[in-house]
């Protein structure tokens, strides 16, 4: 049976490579932090099942530290922009193949297995097979790339350690902030916040629980990077127990919407690294934090239209 630590070791493998390739990078005057980075990150993926809580601890605190003291630099790209610019060119849309391979594999791979007799012979683990079959995509897309443009042997982890180096340690973060979402879920949080609110909010009042659900989503989000990490606590706190069970709004309303005043925090945030601090590094933008400062402007009326929906339509 394949299962989800297969797919770990194939992750795991891919960031070591990274580790290696970085430290043996000369040119990169923080190679060795690179090489330490990427080498903790690899180590997490392949071993972390069997290291325990203390030592992936000890493995997060050394990731932090690297992140922290900005040991961490930009490697020298194998190929110039004029070259990519070229090859582009060259080949036009048709480079979007692989990408294709890879989606189509995921999805149709995902639907035949479920339902087809496929489904009982147990050759994926039970709940897994998408990310299995995205990992078998991408290896046909790279099985794809080499037999069509015959790129050198290390071109696919050269070109993937200059982009891996330009996102940086916010790579690892949305990791981190998933985790994150389960420990405040695990250790009370929701309740604790709930507690306080019921304490300050007038008994009958409403339109004050909604703007602290809708606000409150909105700031779990932005110090959590996440909006599904803050549902839980804020749901919890505020949504369950107050608006559904004391004030008997709409779940569906409350739910969905509330989603959405999370997502305005989203847009907020450089702790969403995956949508604000990437594209930023990958565009190569002087301000790291410019598509920040243009979502602002969207995101908080947006955010006063979401608590105002809620209140309209829930209750």
């Amino acid at each position: 049976m394949i299962t989800l630590q297969h797919v770990f070791y194939l992750v795991g493998a891919l960031f070591a490579a990274w580790s290696i390739l970085s430290l043996l990078d000369r040119s990169n005057p923080k190679r060795v932090g690179n090489f330490l980075f990427w080498g903790l990150v690899a180590l997490s993926l392949v071993a972390g099942h069997r290291l325990g809580d203390f030592t992936n601890g000890l493995i997060v605190l050394g990731l932090s530290l690297i992140a922290t003291f900005k040991l961490m630099a930009r490697g020298r790209p194998s190929t110039e922009d004029s070259e990519r610019s070229a090859a582009g060119e060259l080949h036009g849309n048709r480079l979007f193949l692989p990408i294709l391979i890879v989606l189509l594999t995921a999805v149709l791979g995902t639907l035949l297995y479920l339902y087809t007799p496929l489904s009982g012979s147990g050759l994926f683990e039970a709940g897994r097979e998408t990310f299995i079959l995205l990992c078998i995509g991408v290896l046909l897309a790279t099985a794809f790339i080499f037999a069509w443009l015959k790129p050198p042997a290390l071109a696919p982890l050269d070109e993937g350690r200059r982009l891996i180096d330009a996102v940086g340690w916010a790579a690892v973060l949305p990791l981190m902030l998933a985790a994150l979402g389960l420990v405040l879920r695990d250790t009370g949080v929701g309740q604790t916040i709930g507690t306080l609110m019921l304490a300050v909010i007038p008994e009958g009042s409403v339109l004050p629980a909604v703007i602290a659900f809708g606000f409150g989503m909105a700031v779990f989000t932005i110090l959590t990077g996440n909006a599904f990490a803050a549902f839980p606590v804020m749901a919890s706190a505020i949504a369950v127990p107050v608006l559904i069970v004391a004030y008997g709004g709409d779940p569906a309303v409350i739910g969905a919407i509330g989603m959405l005043a999370g997502f305005c925090g989203t847009l907020m945030t450089p702790m969403a690294a995956n949508f604000n601090l990437v594209p930023a590094a990958l565009l190569e933008l002087k301000d790291e934090y410019g598509v920040i400062k243009a979502q602002i402007g969207t995101a908080i009326p947006l955010l006063v239209v979401n608590i105002l929906l809620i209140y309209f339509l829930a209750f």
